[in-house]
């Protein structure tokens, strides 16, 4: 068997292998390979190892040299001028007014060579803008049509997860993506929630597709009744990673049973809980109207008071002082309240008194009240005083 290394290009969708030829590169060397385009800088990902000779296409090309510090220089050199020819490009485009995209530009290692990306949606004659890019820049042009997923590969970014987009991350050839995928998977059949940056569908719908579809074949579906120990139930919802499946009692409560839980004898008839598969559920999730030996599993752990037996104890115990209290406040609040009412009314009669003695005083007879206006006159009459004034 061969010895081959993976190498991964700059823009090659897969790991390429090469003969390392006596060199043992590590991964994230540079190394100088030799390819149908031309001579190319390529990063070392996998080890030397031994390979099957079926399962290469071709005879592995050999690897020229582990990058020097000469090669390295160059291929910065090499980066500078792609962002200046990027700019002329672009330029190029705007005034041949072409209905295209530019998305990158490639130099080959050997410098002899250069490759111009470009994003179209249809056809585009570009032969004018070949000319005028030669004459700029004195070499070889290559321009090379991409689509929009490529585009995506080739200038990378973030996807709606936050992490780089898997286009990038993972190497190999795009893969068709279907909207059943989406619908397999319960997912919102808005495109902008399951369209990349591409403006396709994502490419990690197919990554969970199988694990769905074989899942959903095992379990129920949603809104089929299912027997159990302790009544009806309904499918009402399926946790596809977690593998368990959510039904709703027709007594009150719900459970979250695993699918191996769940016995479909098949035939159209409904599926079935076993009493053993109850007990295992008979913890916080179990309803109060559990039967059998899962009614008494129940039994033996504390449960919550009712409402009724609260009131019940309340009644009966301790409960009958706080009420007798409260009976004894009411009766204190009741005697100031009537206390209160007899003061008011006790100044209002003082108050009744004034008002008639100042009627008195300015002539009228009052109807009541005058025979002590009199004794009080006749008592000062009859003082000394009074007779020594009149003596006198």
């Amino acid at each position: 068997m061969p010895t081959v290394v993976g190498v991964k290009l700059r823009f090659a969708p897969k790991v390429l292998f090469f003969d390392p030829a006596g060199t043992e590169p590590m991964p994230g060397q540079a190394v100088v390979v030799q390819t149908e385009r031309g001579t190319e800088l390529g990063q070392v990902v996998d080890v030397p190892c031994e390979i099957d000779k079926g399962s290469l296409p071709a005879a592995p090309t050999p690897v020229e040299r582990i990058a020097t510090d000469e090669d390295l220089a160059l291929a910065e050199e090499l980066a500078e001028k792609e962002r200046e020819a990027m700019r002329t490009y672009r330029q190029l485009i705007e005034e041949n007014k072409l209905d295209m995209k530019p998305v990158d530009v490639e130099y080959l290692f050997g410098g002899d060579k250069v490759v111009f990306y470009f994003v179209a949606e249809e056809r585009v004659d570009f032969r004018e803008l070949v000319r005028e890019l030669a004459s700029r820049f004195k070499v070889r042009i290559d321009m090379r049509q991409v689509g929009v997923r490529d585009e995506a590969r080739m200038v990378g970014g973030l996807g709606h997860c936050g992490q780089q987009l898997c286009c990038v991350r993972f190497a190999g050839d795009f893969q068709p993506v279907s909207i059943r995928m989406a619908k397999e998977q319960d997912l919102p059949l808005n495109p902008l929630k399951i369209s990349g940056l591409c403006g396709r569908l994502m490419c990690c719908l197919r990554y969970e597709y199988e694990a769905y579809k074989d899942f959903k074949s095992r379990a129920p579906k949603r809104g089929a009744k299912v027997e159990t120990p302790v009544g009806e139930g309904k499918v009402t919802g399926l946790n596809t990673p977690r593998e368990t499946v959510q039904i709703r009692l027709a007594a009150g409560g719900s459970l979250s049973v695993p699918i191996e839980g769940v016995e479909c004898p098949g035939g159209g008839c409904p599926c079935r809980i076993s009493a053993e598969t109850m007990e295992a559920l008979a913890g916080p999730a179990a309803p109060s109207a559990l039967t059998g030996p899962v009614r008494e599993l129940g039994e033996s752990k504390p449960e919550a008071k009712s409402a009724d037996e609260r009131r019940g104890e309340e009644g009966s115990g301790g409960g009958g002082g706080k009420r007798r209290s409260r009976r004894k406040g009411k009766g204190k609040q009741q005697a100031a309240g009537q206390e209160k009412a007899a003061g008011q009314q006790q100044a209002a009669a003082g108050s009744g008194g004034e008002a008639k003695a100042g009627a008195d005083r300015s002539g009228e007879q009052p109807a009541s009240g005058g025979a002590s206006q009199g004794r009080r006159r006749r008592r000062r009459r009859s003082s000394p005083k009074t007779d020594d004034n009149a003596q006198g």
